[in-house]
């Protein structure tokens, strides 16, 4: 990267806003991305002050595929959803939040850019710095938490669709690029990235290695949450951290990639892209569990965890359907409630209870 500045190369690693002192409150990783991982952080930062988001790098569609195919950097887009996400309540964080997730409307090339896309992209720029940047603009913003990319590297995502070309319904097709196999009309079998066996952000999995509680999910199930799998170096950080880990899924469906999957399919499919990895918890809206005994046996024997259920859906006016009517949005409160539950009755004994 070029035009760094020697001034600004000179700030201070970021220390979350409201870190509470050492001791007083677990530390917690949270991986995906989207707004799945917007959903998880702006209930996690309600209960804890030691919050750490790790990023997919994946995303090729929009603002960040544009800047991404322009000056070949890292896709910000759901970097700058997760910095939105840890802004406070206030009107300092809610300005910025609503600030950086601006979209400009022009019919020039400036049109359905995003604010904090192009912050952040200026910043590696004048930085050189992937992580020193974001922890500058979560500075500005007084984000109650960190955010850092899985992967300092682009990445594809490539995946196996049997029936993409609705024509050939039992013909298996590959294909490209995260926005692609979001919208695939196929059902998707796999998914790997390229390159292949990416290296992954050093801070991200010592994070993993580091924290008292590890949540992946909600996301999309392909294309934000599996992706964290492929990296070897974070998978690993999964496999072997002495962390306790919950897993949170949907509350319905993605249209596209996981029509009809039920919660046990997405199970199946985590499990065969990282058949090593165990979870302690695997967190689920009652509502969106129509065979709990279903769940609980293939939680069991899949992912060798319990099944915590919970009403964490937004109802009324904060719900948005989806095309089967099912509410899709997380209500803040409740799954924030229902973390804290978690973290409590399952966590080992410390000083954060």
């Amino acid at each position: 990267m070029t035009g760094r500045t020697p001034r600004l190369r000179r700030v201070r690693r970021f220390v979350p806003s409201g870190r509470m002192t050492k001791g007083a409150t677990p530390k917690v990783v949270a991986l995906g991305g989207g707004m799945g991982l917007s959903a998880s952080l702006t209930a996690l930062r309600r209960i804890t002050g030691d919050l750490t988001a790790v990023v997919t790098v994946a995303d090729d569609g929009g603002s960040s595929g544009r800047l991404r195919d322009e000056l070949g950097v890292l896709p910000p887009g759901d970097l700058r959803k997760a910095l939105a996400a840890l802004c406070g309540d206030d009107d300092w964080g809610q300005t910025w939040s609503r600030v950086i997730q601006h979209r400009f409307e022009s019919e020039g090339e400036l049109h359905d850019h995003a604010v904090g896309n192009l912050l952040i992209v200026a910043l590696w720029e004048q930085l050189g710095d992937h992580v020193q940047a974001l922890d500058l603009v979560g500075k500005l913003l007084g984000a109650h938490g960190r955010v850092l990319p899985m992967s300092a590297v682009p990445l594809e995502l490539q995946a196996q669709v049997r029936g993409h070309d609705q024509d050939r319904p039992d013909e298996i097709t590959t294909v490209r690029g995260q926005a692609t196999v979001a919208l695939t009309r196929g059902e998707v079998q796999s998914v790997h990235v390229v390159p292949e066996d990416p290296p992954a952000v050093p801070e991200a999995a010592c994070a993993v290695r580091d924290a008292d509680w590890v949540v992946l999910g909600p996301g999309s199930w392909f294309s934000s949450v599996i992706p964290h799998l492929l990296v070897p170096e974070l998978r690993e950080a999964l496999e072997e951290t002495k962390a306790r880990k919950v897993l949170s899924l949907n509350l319905a469906p993605q249209p596209g990639e996981t029509d009809g999957f039920s919660p046990q399919r997405h199970l199946e499919v985590l499990a065969r892209h990282a058949p090593k990895l165990a979870f302690d918890v695997v967190l689920a809206d009652k509502a969106a569990v129509p065979d709990i005994e279903g769940l609980t046996v293939a939680a069991k024997q899949l992912v060798g965890s319990e099944v915590e259920l919970a009403a964490v859906a937004a109802q009324g006016d904060d719900a948005r359907s989806n095309a089967g009517g099912a509410p899709d949005r997380h209500d803040p409160e409740l799954l924030a409630a229902a973390y804290d539950r978690i973290f409590r009755m399952h966590g080992r004994i410390g000083p954060w209870r």
